[in-house]
């Protein structure tokens, strides 16, 4: 990915405040608040509160990517998601399918790259065969990864990059003292992306879900009340401005900072 940013996307930045040398390159959403919001609506239904989280997503994905951020990670559907009544996880994953086909056209204009991480051969066939015919179309898109997180739990991805390790020390392709945290990374699902600088969680809970663990370790955290349908672009440059707020130490005080 190139950090080479145009003159339309600094002129954006710019008009927002931000300071361009502090702008997060990724950026992680846990989107959470479907459901409560079809209730708060009205609605009989939670299928209608995923419905408007699909617009929700086209509405961030836009909105990073006119700001020059290079990648934007969302979760989708955890592996506990499966747990739901059979009738709602049908309907998201018929939701899933239509939601690539239409959104396609709209990646390949704005040259974004679709990903996805997770487990994904335990989702249904026709999802399944879609998402990897988007993945396909969009592969050589350099403007914006976007990572769905699908039938994704980190705590399985960390236990399946150890078992991983551990078979390569047992075949004598890997010595124990070699492991270090740049090997670990390689076997995890995100090994082709850095880790993200900023997590936001919609709808006013306070908790992690079991979303990149690992990736997660030095993230700058934005809880914001709102729930996921109803985040707009105005909710994302909020979370910016908190971001570039903060200090980010890695460890270090702020004196070595400012040397």
């Amino acid at each position: 990915m190139s950090a080479v940013k145009d003159s339309r996307i600094i002129d954006k930045i710019n008009s927002l405040g931000f300071d361009i040398d502090r702008m997060p390159k990724h950026i992680a959403v846990i989107m959470d608040g479907n459901g409560r919001w079809a209730k708060k609506q009205g609605f009989f239904t939670r299928i209608k509160g995923h419905e408007n989280g699909v617009t929700a997503l086209r509405e961030l994905t836009t909105s990073t990517a006119e700001l020059g951020i290079e990648y934007l990670t969302v979760y989708a559907f955890s592996t506990e998601n499966w747990n739901r009544p059979k009738t709602e996880v049908k309907a998201l994953m018929n939701l899933l399918v239509g939601a690539l086909k239409d959104e396609l056209p709209v990646l390949q204009k704005n040259g974004i790259r679709l990903n996805a991480i997770g487990n994904l051969t335990t989702l249904p066939q026709k999802a399944f065969k879609e998402l990897h015919e988007v993945m396909n179309a969009t592969k050589n898109n350099n403007h914006l990864v976007l990572t769905l997180a699908l039938s994704y739990s980190s705590k399985t991805e960390i236990l399946h990059a150890a078992q991983k390790i551990a078979m390569d020390v047992k075949q004598g392709k890997l010595q124990p003292e070699e492991v270090d945290e740049g090997t670990f990374e390689k076997h995890l699902f995100t090994h082709n992306l850095p880790d993200p600088d900023l997590l936001i969680r919609t709808s006013g809970e306070f908790r992690i879900s079991n979303f990149l663990l690992w990736q997660i370790a030095y993230a700058e955290l934005h809880f914001s009340d709102t729930l996921w349908p109803d985040f707009t672009g105005k909710d994302l440059y909020a979370a910016i401005q908190d971001y570039q707020q903060r200090e980010r130490r890695f460890g270090k005080t702020s004196e070595q900072l400012n040397k």
